[in-house]
């Protein structure tokens, strides 16, 4: 199994809003992907900036290649984060999971 992490900011007047967004677009579009073991959005405030992780988990490479494209490392967009983000972070990170 593998575990793929992104990080955003947001200013924190648009942080609900992007949540909402994260709920109703990002979550869904993870988790329909074949090989999606589960997705979740965390926030945590820090001043006017709210930090924003996805936490994604993936049977194998193939299915994060199903989801964020041919290469494996590079973050994933939408249309509408542009409009919340203070930066587009190039690179999401994965990481090995020691199953029980």
């Amino acid at each position: 199994m593998i575990a793929r992490r992104w990080h955003g900011r947001v200013p924190a007047d648009k942080a609900k809003d992007y949540l909402e967004k994260m709920r109703t677009v990002g979550l869904v579009d993870y988790r329909s992907t074949s090989g999606n073991l589960g997705a979740w959005c965390l926030h945590r405030q820090e001043g006017d900036i709210v930090h924003f992780e996805m936490l994604t988990f993936w049977t194998d490479e193939g299915a994060i290649k199903r989801f964020a494209g041919s290469e494996l490392t590079k973050s994933k967009y939408y249309d509408f984060d542009s409009d919340f983000l203070i930066e587009m972070e190039p690179e999401a990170f994965h990481y090995e999971v020691v199953e029980r």
